[in-house]
């Protein structure tokens, strides 16, 4: 985007999301249900698991290292109960889908990098030295990408924060009987017209519904927009031109796994930043923390909502880059667009000081070893205030704007 973003008199961004019903969204929450499982009887445990689902069956594969033992096929059907799977006519149902597992052991020769990093080789730190940071090595190779900028109070980018709360709020109706005729899969999207980086209303709205054969588009397009869009954008967002679309091609009865092939990792935008920020291209879901796609995409994002909370910018973009074996990030990168109080140069050297981005540190800091990722796997890693999600915090904001030289009242911290 570069400067382009503020210095545009008018542009329009759009974002989606996606609700647990979706077949992508239902194998992350299956990962993820495994993950938590294992973390919950080996904090120590090493997973990479990937499910695939498709009619009437999924596939659950991957490699796990742990001491401990899960009933995989129980936790397969219990989320796919959770995600509103429940009866036979929906032609996908937690009772009488098939499961199939093909899990092996973490391969040996990643283990040797993640085990013992290269900086513990050199040093010659002892194994039983747990908590030496530079003992973890990363567990692969590759970028990770972190933003944050201050549209909204969680300080995430209007669009993919609307799309999300849409997509809950298709849920909850679902789910409360206010609209039982609806089924779990469902989409949105929301494009925002902005003037100068600032967002100036939403332009369209887009509800993707699963639903019942015998309900009517009418009634569909009026209950949508009652129950599910209007208690969600905010009125001084519409307008007349505001355009509405919900199930545009008129139907969608067939919908999850029947419709169309899940898996993991397949829905990475919309785990993100809806669009507004690049990616590194690795998926979380399913992976331990000893894997960075995961813990050094959350600890840019700590680093980056900190940054912005801070006042040193109003948006940022985090890059961090890692080799398999090596505990020391290899770079980070800063792309503030223009929108910096300070030198790009001089933030780096602050998150250089403030965050100790090795996995381990990570690890410990965000305090990732528990099963807290279910949740994750739905409507999005970033911008939530549950607790659990550590990476939300802005507990460093005053320290960076204090060593930045800047008045600390008007620090932007946020709730956390």
């Amino acid at each position: 985007m570069g400067n382009s973003f503020t210095d545009s008199p008018s542009f329009l961004m759009t974002s989606e999301s996606v609700t647990e019903g979706h077949p992508d969204k239902l194998c992350d929450q299956i990962s993820d249900a495994v993950l938590d499982a294992i973390l919950m009887g080996d904090p120590m445990g090493r997973v990479a698991c990937e499910v695939c689902t498709t009619t009437g069956l999924v596939f659950v594969m991957g490699e796990i290292t742990t001491d401990t033992y899960v009933d995989i096929p129980k936790i397969v059907r219990d989320t796919v109960r959770a995600a509103g799977y429940t009866k036979a006519e929906f032609g996908f149902d937690y009772l009488s889908c098939g499961i199939q597992v093909s899990i092996k052991e973490q391969s040996a020769d990643i283990a040797l990098g993640v085990d013992r990093s290269v900086e513990a080789k050199e040093k010659e730190i002892p194994n039983n030295q747990a908590l030496d940071y530079d003992k973890i090595g990363a567990g692969d190779q590759g970028m990770m990408v972190g933003y944050a900028c201050n549209e909204t109070p969680e300080l995430m980018p209007l669009p993919i924060s609307l799309a999300h709360k849409l997509t809950r709020k298709l849920a909850e109706v679902r789910k409360n009987g206010k609209l039982e005729y609806l089924r779990p899969d469902g989409k949105s999207q929301v494009t925002v017209e902005y003037s100068h980086g600032v967002p100036k209303r939403v332009h369209t709205v887009i509800i993707s519904a699963q639903h019942e054969p015998e309900i009517s588009q009418d009634v569909i397009a009026r209950d949508i927009l009652e129950y599910v869009i209007n208690p969600i954008i905010p009125k001084e967002l519409r307008d007349s031109k505001t355009r509405y679309l919900v199930n545009p091609t008129g139907r969608f009865v067939i919908g999850g796994p029947p419709g169309d092939t899940g898996l993991t990792g397949r829905k990475i935008i919309v785990d993100t930043y809806g669009g507004f920020a690049r990616h590194g291209g690795g998926a979380f879901s399913g992976k331990d923390p000893t894997k960075v796609d995961r813990s050094a995409a959350y600890a840019a994002r700590y680093v980056a909502k900190n940054v912005v909370a801070a006042g040193l910018a109003e948006r940022v973009e985090i890059q961090l880059s890692y080799a398999i074996g090596v505990a020391k990030p290899i770079s980070i990168s800063v792309e503030t667009f223009g929108t910096n109080v300070i030198e790009d140069s001089k933030i780096i050297g602050l998150i250089y000081k403030h965050f100790d981005l090795r996995p381990a540190a990570i690890i410990d800091s965000l305090n990732l070893r528990r099963p807290i990722y279910k949740q994750t796997a739905s409507y999005g890693h970033f911008g939530r205030t549950e607790p659990e999600f550590t990476w939300e915090a802005t507990d460093k904001a005053l320290a960076l704007r204090k060593d930045a030289g800047l008045p600390a009242v008007k620090a932007k911290v946020g709730q956390k």
